[in-house]
């Protein structure tokens, strides 16, 4: 008997424990709850007064300005100041003397938290709107960090919690006499089938009675079952994955060829057409060779993004990294775009301080400036184009800018996911949406990032970031022979 009841007054002294850290958990939520409510409020009340002065003042006359003001702060139990846009305070109704710095502040943030010699107060800031934009009135309501519920609900709960855990460890030490030999016994069974030697499909545990615990060795026996079969389902789902994609790599692989080599025939033979070696040809005839050729290029560049982006996703693709020159890069395939921005009329440029050296694969970062500045003069119908090349810190920074239709919001995290395009019918110009899902697996592969700024009927700017070369890198391009050259001071920032 002496052994048995350290063990059956376990679980009332879990009972008890777990009761006081519920009593506690409830306290700490409802405090939180009651200082968040209470911070809402006073936010609100801070607003809502603002709002009202801003309306009222702008209605004033000047030496009205300040009874009103006065009067208005008594009668709201609150604190206020009129201040101008330089940061001055114009009229005053508050304990605490402003700087201008501070009313800068509350002025940028038009809503917040701010301690004064009252306390911790919330703030709201409304200007008074035509023909006073240069007046604003700040409004504060406090918001104490211990509201005076606090105290009542901490007393109800330590109550409610010492009547509660004297019921349910009763109940419980009640409880665990009965249900200890049960519990003991299905304990050695578990016990058995935690034996890494046995079989857990094989020996389920045998149901002894029909409660609480009968109910747990029910479930334990279920739940060993379905995981017996999700193991077998997993199992077998995992090596049909693996078999479709062998298969989906072997049928792009072989995808590629067949359609790669009657294509190099279309564009060899459309090149030799436009080369008119065997006579002149009619314009009817040059222009349809020309949309053969702009249509077979168009269709070996789908091919080739599809391709890198499997190589990217099955890890493939290996990058053969050197120092570049992305300012060098950047002017290579403007120039190659500038064809077609002339047509359009747009400007192209490439705005750098000086050689930026990036520790990157030149081909890929070819094709990310390639494919980003193709779509910034495909969707951009006037304006123009640009390429910022920076550094900051130990990244290259390049920025590439037009003045097109702008991307929609909910867009913006959309176009970098494969097949994925803009939901404006307007920026859909064909393509299979694997080109900035592309450019975003490059960049990473590099150890960069990539993002979008954009603003409807504005404009877009794709930001991205690569690893500069090092000093280290250099000479190992160099052979260790050369000396290492250096950035220019104004470019080594953004």
């Amino acid at each position: 008997m002496r052994r048995r009841l350290p063990l059956l007054l376990l679980p009332p002294l879990i009972v008890v424990v777990m009761a006081i850290a519920t009593a506690a958990t409830i306290v700490a939520l409802g405090v939180s709850e009651i200082r968040r409510v209470s911070d809402e409020e006073a936010a609100l009340h801070a607003a809502t007064i603002a709002e009202a002065m801003a309306a009222r003042l702008r209605l004033t006359s000047v030496e009205d300005r300040g009874p009103l003001v006065a009067e208005a702060a008594d009668g709201a139990t609150t604190e206020l100041l009129l201040v101008n846009q330089d940061g001055q305070v114009v009229v005053s109704a508050s304990l605490e003397e402003f700087s201008k710095d501070r009313v800068l502040g509350m002025l940028i943030e038009e809503q917040g938290v701010v301690e004064t010699v009252s306390g911790r107060q919330r703030f709201a800031s409304r200007p008074l709107g035509p023909p006073l934009e240069h007046l604003s009135v700040i409004s504060f309501a406090a918001a104490p960090e211990e509201p005076a519920e606090t105290l009542a609900l901490v007393q109800a709960v330590a109550a409610l919690a010492v009547l509660l855990v004297g019921i349910a460890a009763a109940v419980s030490l009640g409880y665990a006499r009965a249900a200890h030999d049960e519990v003991a016994v299905t304990g050695e069974r578990i016990a058995k089938l935690a034996d890494p030697e046995r079989d857990p499909a094989g020996q389920p545990i045998p149901i002894r009675a029909f409660d609480e615990v009968g109910v747990l060795t029910t479930s334990f026996n279920t739940l060993v079952g379905r995981f017996i079969a999700a193991e077998k389902s997993y199992r077998a789902d995992l090596a049909e994955a693996a078999r479709v994609d062998q298969e989906r790599l072997e049928f792009l692989a072989g995808l590629s060829h067949e359609l790669r080599t009657p294509l190099n025939a279309v564009l060899g033979f459309s090149h030799v057409l436009e080369s008119e070696v065997d006579g002149p040809l009619p314009p009817d005839a040059r222009e349809s060779i020309e949309i053969i050729h702009t249509s077979g290029e168009h269709l070996r560049t789908l091919i080739d993004d599809i391709l890198d982006l499997s190589a990217l996703e099955t890890g493939e693709l290996k990058l053969s990294r050197r120092p570049l020159d992305l300012v060098a890069a950047a002017e290579e395939v403007v120039r190659e775009a500038t064809a077609i921005a002339r047509h359009k009329g747009l400007v192209l440029a490439v705005d750098a301080a000086g050689p930026v050296l990036a520790y990157a694969d030149r081909r890929r970062v070819r094709q990310i400036l390639t494919n980003l500045v193709a779509n910034a003069v495909k969707f951009t119908a006037s304006g123009s184009v640009r390429v910022d090349v920076r550094t900051k810190n130990d990244d290259a920074v390049v920025r590439v800018t037009d003045t097109g239709p702008g991307i929609p919001a909910q867009d913006r995290d959309a176009i970098f996911e494969a097949y994925k395009q803009s939901s404006d019918a307007r920026l859909r110009q064909g393509g299979t949406g694997l080109g900035l899902a592309t450019v975003k697996r490059l960049v990473v592969l590099h150890g960069g990032e990539i993002t979008v700024e954009s603003e409807r009927g504005k404009g877009s700017t794709f930001r991205f970031t690569l690893p500069l070369a090092t000093d280290q890198d250099l000479l190992d391009a160099q052979g260790g022979r050369a000396s290492v050259p250096s950035l220019p001071p104004e470019n080594r920032s953004e």
